[in-house]
């Protein structure tokens, strides 16, 4: 019989709020931009890291998304930084730092390519920045989708945690593309914690789409 798998929290952003567990902990309704909203969250909870405003995009969107999500989980205390995975998916891969950089060298008479650009020309980056932030060193692995799959994603970590690879997982969705962003982080342990949420294509769809 498969063991359960829970999910113990989540944090959910979009270009107007901010959801932990079921609520709403920052709101804008000046409509402004997605940059302009991650910033302006990232001042109101004070999160105090230098490199993210060096970041791209989609890495700011992850950093917002999973600091908060990791500021009173304690995971980092209850396991060791080799048990923790982090498992993230998108549809737009890093296209919005791609298209950036190409500009920079479309031009062969005016090519001027941005090292600080080129360095996030892959989306598996925000799993290195949540990583480092955190100091996490477990198994690590990023997909690409047409949009989220809870019938892939709840499989793949219970087979995770069922299997010893992992005894804790970071995972969810991080996307973002031409202004347009949206994160669903969460935390999948072998305890039901607080939200008792099983680890389920049913119960993922509901937290992600409510």
């Amino acid at each position: 019989m498969e063991t359960k798998n829970y999910i113990t929290a989540f944090c959910k952003i979009d270009p107007e709020k901010i959801n932990l567990n079921h609520s709403i902990i920052f709101s804008e309704t000046d409509h402004m931009n997605s940059v302009s909203f991650l910033k302006s969250a990232y001042k109101h909870f004070m999160l105090n890291y230098p490199k993210f405003y060096k970041m791209d995009k989609l890495c700011q969107l992850a950093f917002v998304c999973s600091d908060l999500l990791l500021k009173d989980s304690k995971i980092t205390e209850k396991y060791d930084t080799e048990e923790i995975a982090i498992v993230v998916a998108n549809s737009a891969a890093s296209l919005e730092v791609d298209t950036e950089h190409q500009d920079t060298i479309c031009d062969i008479n005016n090519s001027f390519p941005s090292p600080a650009l080129f360095v996030y020309t892959l989306p598996n980056i925000l799993i290195g920045e949540i990583a480092i932030r955190n100091k996490i060193k477990g198994e690590n692995t990023f997909f690409i989708f047409d949009k989220f799959d809870a019938d892939f994603m709840s499989s793949y970590i219970n087979s995770l945690l069922n299997t010893g690879k992992a005894k804790c997982c970071i995972t969810g969705w991080v996307n973002f593309y031409e202004d347009n962003c949206e994160a669903f982080l969460y935390i999948v342990e072998k305890q039901a914690g607080v939200l008792n949420i099983e680890n389920r294509a049913e119960e993922l769809n509901n937290l992600h789409s409510n």
